[in-house]
């Protein structure tokens, strides 16, 4: 390992996204050459703490984004002024809203080193103007998963509820992750209808939260619910706070499903997520061969049957048969906790050369 020191910007929200919690997990696992600072415009401590590191860290986007952007526009002013790297992680680009992409573009340029989360948005970053004039110093990098199964699970409400209807010998699908329109939870919805329609008793488990933001999204998804037919079938467990409670939801769901928009990336922590309970997870293909060639974990849970691909383009009888077929089927032995370590370490020696 390197011996640069970093200094990694945090938020300091309670109800974490993905990006914020690989922005800690990260830190944390750079052990002492890392220190945090949380986003609360205590200029001072900011400035001090910069004065320590060879390099400052930043994930992008970050949680309270309107709020939050000027500290690290501060924080990347600073360190280049003061001849240190800047590391900036994207983690989504073209998917941003174009306002969004406008106020993070400063920071983005005086990035020494640019680090993208998957190798589809590297490309739609090298497709804008901003490519040409940002620096080439640049690399795609594994994200692991922010959750790993716990030594124990604490059975919580929302896990009692799905118990209750397996008890009842309902099929529970799930899904796991923030609700948002792009991820097409909709499209679940229609599988779940399909089997509904063949006779298959459903319930459908969406475990997570809806974004808030312009779109009207827990109301379109209800109007969604209502429309297939599904009313009293659907539930949204909201933000679960506890590793020990939400791998014991995962327990009690049969199989994950996801379709997502131009099939599965490495970006797709909520899969990946998934797939580690050991549950299986229906997802449709990437569009690409290359798409998770730097993901050692995705391809291992590819290997193992935990995630069981359908076409990318795949219909909803198509994948609602494959979620049939899924159910209950054996899954091979992966060994989570050291294919994580592995991936971290190699997030870690790729930053360090980079920077070196």
């Amino acid at each position: 390992m390197g011996s640069n020191r970093y200094l990694v910007l945090i938020s300091d929200t309670h109800q974490t996204c993905g990006v914020e919690e690989f922005s800690r997990l990260l830190a944390a696992r750079f052990e002492a050459r890392a220190v945090t600072h949380r986003l609360d415009f205590n200029l001072p401590n900011l400035f001090r703490s910069l004065k320590g590191v060879d390099g400052l860290v930043v994930n992008f986007p970050v949680v309270a984004w309107k709020k939050k952007l000027l500290e690290p526009l501060l924080a990347a002013c600073t360190a280049r002024l003061s001849g240190k790297g800047v590391h900036v992680i994207l983690h989504e680009w073209s998917a941003l809203d174009w306002k969004r992409r406008l106020v993070l573009s400063p920071v983005v340029l005086l990035a020494t080193e640019l680090c993208f989360s998957a190798p589809e948005i590297e490309a739609e970053f090298e497709s804008t103007g901003l490519a040409k004039i940002a620096t080439g110093n640049r690399t795609v990098i594994p994200i692991p998963p922010n959750l790993s199964p716990p030594e124990k699970l604490i059975p919580g409400a929302f896990a009692e509820k799905l118990r209750s209807e397996r008890a009842n010998g309902r099929l529970i699908i799930g899904q796991f992750g923030s609700i948002y329109p792009q991820k097409q939870v909709s499209s679940v919805l229609s599988v779940a209808a399909d089997l509904k329609k063949r006779g298959t008793d459903v319930f459908v488990a969406f475990v997570g939260s809806f974004i808030k933001g312009l779109d009207n999204v827990e109301e379109d998804f209800f109007a969604a619910v209502k429309n297939e037919g599904l009313s009293g079938q659907v539930a949204v467990s909201g933000f679960i706070g506890s590793e020990e409670e939400l791998f014991a939801i995962f327990q009690e769901v049969d199989v994950f499903c996801y379709l997502l928009p131009g099939g599965l990336t490495a970006r797709r922590g909520s899969v990946l997520t998934a797939a580690a309970s050991g549950k299986p997870v229906v997802v449709n293909a990437p569009s690409s061969r290359t798409a998770l060639a730097h993901h050692s974990l995705f391809q291992r849970l590819i290997e193992t049957g935990s995630i069981q691909l359908v076409p990318t383009d795949a219909g909803i009888p198509a994948t609602a048969d494959a979620v049939l077929t899924a159910q209950g089927k054996d899954i091979g032995p992966s060994d989570i906790a050291s294919e994580v370590d592995r991936l971290w370490d190699d997030v870690i020696i790729r930053m360090d050369h980079r920077a070196g």
